[in-house]
């Protein structure tokens, strides 16, 4: 059941991500072979440019092994892997890097740096992650939010969630994006809180001027199918049609998202987005193509 299909990286991304160029990203504990492949794929789509964060003799024998040319970039020794979280969140807070970019280090010691209020990398905006996920080179997306940072957000978490991905979804050149709030149904039951909270999203997304269709409570076939949608006479544009699923809890969106990857061979573009600088926090299990497509997602969220 395992897909051996090679995961591919979407041109939408790439060619919308090609017109910001250069720019500038820390790339947190570079010294491993993973990260410093995405980079060098970065570097010659010329999407970044890198500030290297990690223990310098290792990124130089990595660099060196991978035939990878790094003396026009900057490094900075720091050979405590978990200091080199602090040492990003400080180069994004000064300005000095646009983005992040997860190499091998923990997430939860990564994020944990970036929601340091000492750096001043989040608003008034709640963070949230977006996975933007395809098939084929020319493959439209599908966006799933969020399956990796909100664990079991409340509606006003929900709220800050869609805000970001329907600006996302601008950004992709989606410009009236069909967003599903995602529960197991298509009816409001007392008994099924995700179902109520879809409701109340869509009541409350009517009186904000979001530029988005949005509709729930809708289950998974019912928002990707418009065969199923039909036949339960759903008569919604959304239904059958979105191009976001909005998932109730981060187990549903990591789940859908990882049966993607590994029985579909999707690639899995990953990005925090909502506060000063995007962050990519690619699992380190990730291939090197997702981890590029999660940098351009990065230079696409980029304001």
């Amino acid at each position: 059941m395992l897909s051996d299909k090679s995961t591919v990286c979407p041109n939408n991304l790439l060619d919308i991500a090609q017109q910001k160029r250069g720019i500038k990203a820390a790339i947190v504990n570079a010294g491993k072979e993973l990260p410093m492949l995405s980079v060098i794929d970065a570097v010659k789509e010329k999407l970044i440019i890198p500030v290297l964060i990690g223990e310098e003799d290792k990124i130089r024998e990595i660099a060196e092994k991978l035939k990878f040319d790094i003396s026009e970039f900057k490094i900075i020794n720091e050979p405590n892997e978990n200091n080199t979280a602090k040492v990003a969140a400080k180069l994004a807070g000064d300005g000095e890097v646009k983005i992040i970019v997860k190499g091998h280090i923990h997430t939860d010691i990564l994020m944990k740096e970036v929601l340091q209020r000492k750096y001043n990398l989040i608003g008034k905006t709640r963070l949230s992650h977006i996975w933007h996920m395809t098939l084929d080179k020319e493959d439209n997306p599908l966006i799933i939010t969020d399956g990796a940072l909100n664990v079991n957000p409340n509606i006003k978490t929900k709220m800050h969630i869609l805000r970001n991905v329907v600006d996302f979804c601008h950004r992709i050149k989606i410009a009236k994006p069909k967003v599903s709030i995602l529960s197991a149904t298509e009816e409001v039951l007392d008994s099924m809180q995700s179902s109520i909270d879809a409701k109340e999203i869509c009541e409350l997304a009517k009186k904000e001027d979001l530029n988005a269709d949005i509709f729930g409570p809708l289950a998974f076939d019912n928002s990707v199918s418009k065969k199923s949608a039909t036949i339960k006479g759903i008569q919604n544009d959304v239904a059958g049609n979105a191009d976001v699923l909005l998932v109730p809890n981060v187990e549903t969106g990591n789940a859908l998202v990882k049966m993607m990857i590994y029985f579909m061979g999707a690639c899995a573009a990953g990005v925090v987005v909502g506060g000063k600088v995007p962050v990519v926090i690619t699992s380190r299990s990730d291939d090197a193509t997702a981890r590029l497509a999660s940098i351009a997602a990065a230079v696409v969220a980029l304001d």
